[in-house]
This record gives C-alpha cells, sequence and structure tokens, in this order.
C-alpha cells in the first residue's frame, strides 16, 4: 500500500492519502482546502487514479475541500455518513460499510462523540479515529451535540476492542506525535486508558477549558453550504 500522512500546520490537522501500489487506486481522507495545491501535485506525481474522497464529519477547525477536489478528478466519489445528509455526496455510509480501492478495503465505523454524526475508518492494520481519540487525549465534545457518554462508548468498545498492535492515526496532533497504537493508548491515555470510568471521563471533559475554535466562524458555514 501507498501511505502518505500530510499535515496543516495552521490546524494540526491530518490529512492521508492511501493507494495500491499496483493499480494505483487511491482514497484520500479529511482534506483541507488550503492544501488543494499540495495534495492534487502529490496525486498526480504519483500518478494515482482517487477513487473516493472521505470525510469524517462536519470540520470546525478547517474547510474541507472534497467538493473542489471532484472537479479536480472527476472520477472520484464523495462518502459521508448517512446522517450528514451531504448534497454533493455521492455514497452515504452505512455502520460498517466497505469501500474497496483494488486489493485493500477500509470500513466504516459509527463513533459519534465529538459530534452527532462521527465516523472513523479502518483498513488493514491502521484506524483512522479522527476527534474521537488522539494521541493521549480525546476530541472535544462541547459543540456540535458533542456527548461524553457516546465518546467514552465508542472509544472502549469500537476502538478499545481492535487488536493492540492497530495503529491509530487521529485527525489532529498538538504535540508532535503522528500516530500511536491501541494498545498504547488502552494502557497510557491520561483521559481514557481502559481502566477509565464513565464518570471520571465524563469529570475530565467537562473541565478542559477549551478556547473557542479559532476558524469554527469561518469552517462550520462553508462546510454547511454543502452539509445541509
Amino acid at each position: 500500500m501507498i501511505f502518505k500522512q500530510l499535515i496543516d500546520t495552521e490546524t494540526s490537522t491530518y490529512t492521508y492519502l492511501l493507494a495500491d501500489e499496483n493499480s494505483k487506486e487511491a482514497i484520500i481522507i479529511d482534506p483541507v482546502v488550503e492544501q488543494v495545491e499540495r495534495d492534487t501535485q502529490l496525486i498526480n506525481e504519483l500518478w494515482l487514479t482517487l477513487k473516493y474522497i472521505l470525510d469524517t464529519h462536519v470540520h470546525a477547525d478547517h474547510v474541507t475541500w472534497s467538493g473542489e477536489l471532484r472537479k479536480i478528478f472527476p472520477e472520484a466519489q464523495i462518502a459521508v455518513w448517512k446522517e450528514n445528509k451531504l448534497k454533493c455526496a455521492d455514497i452515504l455510509l452505512q455502520d460498517k460499510q466497505e469501500l474497496s480501492f483494488w486489493e485493500y478495503k477500509i470500513t466504516t465505523l459509527e463513533t459519534p462523540g465529538h459530534t452527532a454524526w462521527c465516523v472513523s475508518y479502518v483498513s488493514e492494520d491502521m484506524v483512522f479515529t479522527w476527534d474521537l481519540l488522539l494521541i493521549k487525549a480525546a476530541g472535544r465534545t462541547d459543540f456540535q451535540s458533542g456527548s461524553n457518554e457516546k465518546m467514552y462508548q465508542n472509544i472502549q468498545e469500537r476502538i478499545y476492542t481492535l487488536p493492540d498492535d492497530t495503529t491509530i492515526y487521529p485527525a489532529h496532533d498538538y504535540n508532535g506525535f503522528t500516530s500511536s497504537t491501541v494498545g498504547q493508548e488502552k494502557k497510557n491515555n491520561p483521559l481514557i486508558n481502559e481502566a477509565t470510568s464513565l464518570e471520571d471521563f465524563s469529570e475530565s471533559m467537562d473541565n478542559l477549558d477549551l478556547a473557542y475554535p479559532k476558524k469554527i466562524d469561518v469552517s462550520l458555514p462553508a462546510n454547511k453550504l454543502c452539509w445541509e
């Protein structure tokens, strides 16, 4: 598999590009509008055929460029979770739905918590947890219908039940980390490990005292133009 982890440094947002090395069929997860030139150049340099564009939820920290990306690569299909009702979506995903890119598959996991309509993706020995589970942290739950209880349940029952050597790739990192594993987070995540109770997790989340997202007033309206 061709695998690229790309970062938008302004928002510390990761974008992931996966492709079958033989067929060149590719998928991209959570592209950022400011990185259109970088991502387009990389796809072309690797001679990839972009098959799927995946978004995990309605982003508050950056503007997605899924729609613009499809204009550049018209053969690509936009796939999102069914409840988001994205007007420009080609595929409305169900839980455990599989999308194939030649020899490889990526599987959708319904994992609300950060927002009411978030998904994670599993491919091979990798899980893309986005704003559900971060490295030694978890995504915020204080807006967009977030839920401490749902986040806790989905981390414990859907992520921590994966094999311990599954590599975790998050949506963001603010401390220089690029990946972790299920086993590491189960043991070492200070917010939510395998021994953390729902009560303790909720208390920690409710006292994070997080700043107002810098780009939310721009990102949410722009993204909702296509998500409503």
